[in-house]
């Protein structure tokens, strides 16, 4: 079977009168492009070199096939250069600030789908709390940032959403109830509690600020989010904490929806002072799509 590397093995050899030399060129080993050479002759039942002690020639036919091979190697070069003149967007950088549990959950795959459709664009991605994100994106430091539930006005794209659910330790007299029995955020703010912050602004605090409520007993609060499960097992308080953060292993603890559901959407946005990059564009689309 013939490819591309086997007619740029050919037009080497040719160039080189060498074997060696020629699958030094094109990256194969000198037995390997023996045998695709030998590979060819077979495929294409015609002999296009004579092997002499220090040097492989062409034969006469040799030279018309190998004639046609560069013509159709500078064909494909001319339709590679054409497709990426055409599309400049296709280069480039793009700085991306999100908060950790984003980078870490959502953006690696969004990123490697990417670095396969635009290998010729690099991606730094910053890992900065939320509210840095808004102050890297308004000095004009980065090109796209990950921000927590963006209002319309801001021209977003959806990475994704999850609801707020109530983390309590199993024999607390809430988490008694049935499986399908929730809690409200008023009788959580009102127990001994465990404030888990993800080192985001958006927390249970700000949270209950926002219903009307205060979190009345706060026990200790921490960024991490494996560190509060640990302090909710061994009973320290109760939690309010993002579904996605919930660990795999759960034993110990009891998670309940909460009565008024509380969600949260994570999305991409561009700079308040500027149009996005091509290549930040190039991105965003693809996201859309």
């Amino acid at each position: 079977m013939m490819n591309l590397m086997h007619w740029r093995l050919l037009v080497a050899v040719t160039d080189h009168g060498s074997i060696t030399a020629a699958a030094a060129q094109v990256g194969m080993t000198q037995s390997a492009a023996s045998q695709a050479m030998a590979g060819m002759e077979a495929a294409l039942g015609a002999q296009l070199f004579t092997r002499e002690s220090r040097q492989t020639l062409p034969t006469a036919l040799g030279l018309k096939v190998i004639e046609q091979a560069r013509v159709m190697l500078g064909a494909l070069q001319i339709i590679r250069s054409t497709v990426n003149d055409a599309r400049p967007q296709l280069r480039g950088t793009i700085r991306l600030a999100s908060f950790p549990m984003v980078l870490a959950a959502f953006l690696p795959p969004i990123l490697r789908r990417f670095n396969q459709l635009y290998p010729g664009i690099e991606v730094t991605a910053l890992e900065v709390s939320d509210d840095e994100v808004n102050t890297l994106l308004e000095a004009d430091l980065v090109d796209l940032g990950v921000v927590l539930n963006p209002g319309p006005e801001r021209n977003a794209t959806l990475l994704g959403r999850d609801n707020w659910v109530a983390v309590l330790p199993m024999g607390h007299v809430l988490s008694r109830r049935s499986a399908h029995e929730t809690v409200s955020f008023e009788e959580l703010a009102a127990q001994p509690f465990v404030l888990a912050t993800g080192g985001c602004t958006v927390n249970a605090r700000s949270l209950a600020a926002e219903a009307g409520l205060v979190l009345r007993d706060v026990r200790v609060e921490v960024r991490e989010w494996s560190s509060a499960f640990s302090l909710v097992r061994e009973g320290v308080g109760v939690s309010l904490m993002p579904e996605m953060t919930l660990p795999a292993q759960r034993q110990g603890l009891r998670i309940m929806a909460l009565s008024v559901p509380i969600h949260r959407e994570f999305a991409l946005v561009g700079s308040s002072t500027r149009a996005p990059s091509a290549a930040a564009n190039a991105l965003l689309q693809m996201m859309a799509d």
